[in-house]
C-alpha cells in the first residue's frame, strides 16, 4: 500500500519530520500495536490461504502514463483516453474552475507525453481539449494561474472570457453551449466543438470578506465543531468557508511556500475550533443527496484535491498496486461492497456493514467505560473461535452475540478494518499529507486537505468511516474512566486504517505514524463539520447536470444549421402573423405565478399543498405548515418527526434541504424542481 519509492527519502530525514511530539509514548503504543497486528498476520497467514485479502499488495514499476490516466478515470474523464464524445465528461470540465482545469491540463499532458515516448499517438491533442498549445508538466502548479490574464488565455482560438465572479444562482444557457458567447449574466468561457475546445466554463470566482462567492450574500447562522448552532465560540474560534473553491483559496494566499514547519502536538486546545457560516442555501450532508451526483461530487473533489497539493508544489502521486480482490463469503477480508449487498438482502437502507454495527453495539453495552478498551489484546483463543463463527455464521443470522464480550469485540473491530482487500482510507495519498505538514501550513489547511480527500472517498468507505468516527467519539466521552482520550484513540487506531505492509525504517516509522495519526485525530475533532459537503462542489454538480441536459439536447452540426433555418423561417411567420402565438411551455409557465411553488407529501394525508414563498420562507416553516395541516392523529404527528423537504430534478438529482435552508433562494437557483416531503 505505501511503498518505499512513495515515500521520498529527504523527507524522513529526523530533523524534517514532525517527530518532536511526545514521541516515545506515543511511538511506543503505535508499534505495540504494529506488533500485535504482525502476530494476528501470521497466525491468519497459516490457516487461510494465499489468495486471502490479508495477502499483501505487490508494488509494481511505476509507469507515470498509467498513473495519469488511472487519474483521469477516477475523477470521470475516460473520454480524454478513449476518445468517445461523452456528455457526462464534456459536463465535467465545463464546470472546472480555473485550478481544477489547470490540474486536469497537466495530468493529460503527462498521459500524451508517455505514450508519445512509446511512439503511440493519443487520441485527442491537448490543444482539442483546453485550446492552448501544449506544455510540459512542471512540478509545481503556479503555472494555474497563468488562465488568468496571461498572452496564453488570451490566444484561446473562440474563447471570450470575463473576469467577474459567477453568481451562485447562474445557469448554462443553450446559446453558451452551442455558439461560444458569453452568458451576459453568468460570464462562462463557452463551449466549443468540433476540433478547437471542449472546455466550457471556467468560472472566475472571487474570494470575499464573509467567505462567499457573492459578496452581498447574507449569512444567517453558523455550526460549529464544537456546537452545531455556534453558540459560545471562543474568540480564537477562525470562520471557515465552503463557498469557495479551497484551490483557488491557496493561490490567493501570499507566501504559502514559505511557511515554517510547526511541530505536531498532542494536545486537544492546539486544534483551532472552527465556525461555518450558513448561507442562506444552509448546509448539506453527504448523504442528503442523490447516488448519482455523490459520485460527480467524488470526481470534483479528487480533482480539487490535486489541484490543492498542486498550488503547494506536491505531487499527489499514487503508486500502481496490485489489487487484492478479497473473499466472496465470510466477515473478515470481505470488500465492503460485498458486505453491504448481502446486508441490503436484509436492510435495503443499510449504509454500515451489520456486523461492524454489531462490534459498536457491543462495546457500547458494556465496554465504554473499560480501562484501555482498544489496547486491550483479549482472549486469542476465544477470538480465533468467535472470527470462525461469524464467518460460518453471521450472514444466516445463526451467530449468538450474547456470549462475546466487549474486549473480544473490540480486538475484532480492529481486525475487521486492517483485513479489508482495500485499506478505509487512501494510504497512497499520506507521502502527500506528509509533504504538506512538513511545509507547516495552519490546521485549517489541513483540514480543507482532509475534507476534499473524505470527500473524494467511496459511499462505502465514507459512510463506515462516518460510523467509526462517531463511535470513537462515544468512547473518547468515556475518558475519565476508560483512559482513552482523542490522542489515544488516534494512535492505537492508525495501523489499523493507515497500515502499510512495506519495510521502514524507525525513523519513517515514526513519521506514518505521527501522520497517520494526526489525520485520524482531525477526523475525530473535526467529524461535525467533515461530513458537511463543500457548497462549491454542489453548485459545481448544478452546473454539470445542466451542461449534461444541454448538451444531449445538441444537434450535429448540419441538423444543427437546418433546424436553425426553420426556426428563422418560423420567427419570420411569427412576425408577420396577426394573433401573437405563445408556445405550450410559455402557457405552463405563465400559468404557475412567480414564487409559488407545489409540495407534495405523498406518505401524508395532506398530500399536495400550493406555497407562496417570500424571503423569509425556510424548509422547516414548509414543514410546520404541512404538520399543522396533518395534526389530527397522533401517526400523523409522528409521521412528520422524520419527515424532510426535499427538491428533485432540474439541476440537481435529489437534494434534502437543511431546515434553515431558504426556499426562494433555492427556487431561484432550480426553478425547474419538484418539492417533496418525505422522510
Amino acid at each position: 500500500m505505501l511503498s518505499n519509492e512513495s515515500l521520498h527519502p529527504p523527507s524522513f530525514s529526523r530533523s524534517n519530520s514532525q517527530a518532536s511530539v511526545d514521541s516515545s509514548a506515543s511511538m511506543e503504543e503505535f508499534l505495540r500495536e504494529i506488533e500485535s497486528i504482525k502476530e494476528s498476520s501470521v497466525g491468519a497467514s497459516q490457516e487461510q490461504p494465499p489468495t486471502a485479502a490479508a495477502a499483501a499488495a505487490e508494488v509494481k514499476p511505476v509507469d507515470e502514463g498509467e498513473l495519469e490516466a488511472e487519474w483521469l478515470q477516477d475523477v470521470g474523464l475516460s473520454t480524454l483516453i478513449s476518445g468517445n464524445e461523452e456528455e457526462d465528461g464534456k459536463a465535467l470540465l465545463s464546470t472546472l474552475t480555473r485550478t481544477q482545469a489547470a490540474a486536469v491540463k497537466k495530468r493529460y499532458n503527462t498521459y500524451t507525453q508517455t505514450l508519445r515516448k512509446k511512439n503511440k499517438q493519443p487520441v485527442r491533442d491537448v490543444r482539442d481539449i483546453f485550446g492552448v498549445s501544449e506544455s510540459p508538466p512542471s512540478d509545481s502548479c503556479e503555472h494555474a494561474t497563468q488562465l488568468d490574464g496571461t498572452k496564453e488565455e488570451k490566444d484561446l482560438p473562440g474563447v471570450t472570457k470575463t473576469s467577474r465572479p459567477l453568481p451562485d444562482d447562474a445557469s448554462l444557457s443553450s446559446t453558451t453551449l452551442s455558439n461560444g458567447a458569453q452568458d451576459e449574466e453568468g460570464g462562462f468561457v463557452a463551449l466549443q466543438s468540433g476540433s478547437v475546445s471542449i472546455l466550457e466554463a471556467i468560472p472566475d470566482i472571487a474570494v470575499h470578506t464573509n467567505g462567499s462567492a457573492d459578496a452581498e450574500q447574507s449569512v444567517q447562522s453558523t455550526l460549529s465543531d464544537d456546537d452545531y448552532h455556534g453558540k459560545n465560540v471562543p474568540a480564537e474560534a477562525e470562520e471557515l468557508s465552503f463557498e469557495v473553491s479551497y484551490s483557488e483559496m491557496v493561490t490567493e494566499m501570499p507566501d504559502r511556500n514559505k511557511w515554517k514547519k510547526s511541530d505536531i502536538k498532542k494536545e486537544d486546545y492546539v486544534l483551532t475550533k472552527f465556525i461555518i457560516q450558513k448561507t442562506r442555501f444552509g448546509l448539506t450532508e453527504t448523504g442528503d443527496l442523490s447516488v448519482e451526483d455523490m459520485k460527480k461530487i467524488r470526481h470534483l473533489s479528487l480533482i480539487e484535491l490535486t489541484a490543492f497539493f498542486d498550488a503547494f508544489g506536491i505531487q499527489l502521486k499514487r503508486n500502481k498496486t496490485e489489487r487484492v480482490r478479497g473473499r466472496d463469503n465470510g466477515i473478515f477480508g470481505v470488500p465492503l461492497t460485498v458486505l453491504l449487498d448481502n446486508d441490503r438482502k436484509k436492510d435495503p437502507a443499510v449504509k454500515v456493514p451489520l456486523v461492524l454495527q454489531k462490534f459498536f453495539q457491543k462495546v457500547e453495552e458494556s465496554g465504554l467505560e473499560s480501562e484501555g478498551i482498544f489496547r486491550l489484546s483479549g482472549c486469542t483463543a476465544k477470538v480465533k473461535q468467535y472470527r470462525e463463527e461469524l464467518d460460518a455464521r453471521f450472514n444466516a443470522d445463526k451467530f449468538k452475540w450474547d456470549k462475546m464480550c466487549h474486549r473480544e469485540a473490540a480486538v475484532m473491530l480492529k481486525a475487521f478494518f486492517r483485513e479489508l482487500p482495500t485499506s478505509l482510507f487512501p494510504v497512497e495519498y499520506i507521502p502527500a499529507f506528509i509533504s504538506l505538514m512538513e511545509r507547516g501550513p495552519d490546521i485549517k489547511v489541513q483540514f480543507q486537505a482532509l475534507h476534499l480527500m473524505v470527500m473524494a472517498l467511496p459511499d462505502a468507505n465514507r459512510d463506515t468511516a462516518q460510523a467509526l468516527m462517531a463511535f470513537f467519539n462515544k468512547v473518547i466521552a468515556n475518558e475519565s474512566k476508560n483512559r482513552m482520550n482523542l490522542w489515544n484513540i488516534s494512535t492505537v487506531m492508525a495501523p489499523n486504517l493507515f497500515f502499510s505492509r512495506s519495510k521502514h525504517s524507525d525513523c519513517e516509522e515514526l513519521l506514518l505514524a505521527n501522520t497517520a495519526t494526526h489525520i485520524i485525530r482531525l477526523m475525530l475533532k473535526y467529524q461535525k463539520i467533515l461530513w458537511k459537503v463543500p457548497s462549491f462542489l454542489i453548485t459545481q454538480v448544478r452546473r454539470m447536470n445542466e451542461a449534461t441536459m444541454l448538451l444531449k439536447k445538441q444537434l450535429p452540426s448540419m441538423k444543427k444549421l437546418l433546424r436553425r433555418k426553420t426556426l428563422d423561417r418560423e420567427v419570420s411567420i411569427l412576425k408577420t402573423s396577426k394573433v401573437p402565438q405563445k408556445s405550450p411551455s410559455s402557457r405552463r409557465m405563465s400559468d404557475v405565478p412567480e414564487g409559488v411553488i407545489r409540495v407534495h407529501a405523498p406518505l401524508l394525508s395532506k398530500v399536495s399543498m400550493a406555497i407562496q414563498l417570500n424571503s423569509q420562507t425556510k424548509a422547516k416553516d414548509i414543514l410546520a405548515k404541512f404538520q399543522y395541516e396533518n395534526s389530527h392523529g397522533s401517526s400523523e404527528h409522528i409521521k412528520m418527526q422524520n419527515q424532510r423537504l426535499y427538491e428533485v430534478g432540474g439541476n440537481i438529482g435529489q437534494h434534502c434541504l437543511d431546515p434553515d435552508a431558504y426556499i426562494l433562494d433555492v427556487y431561484h437557483i432550480n426553478p425547474h424542481a419538484e418539492w417533496v416531503i418525505k422522510p
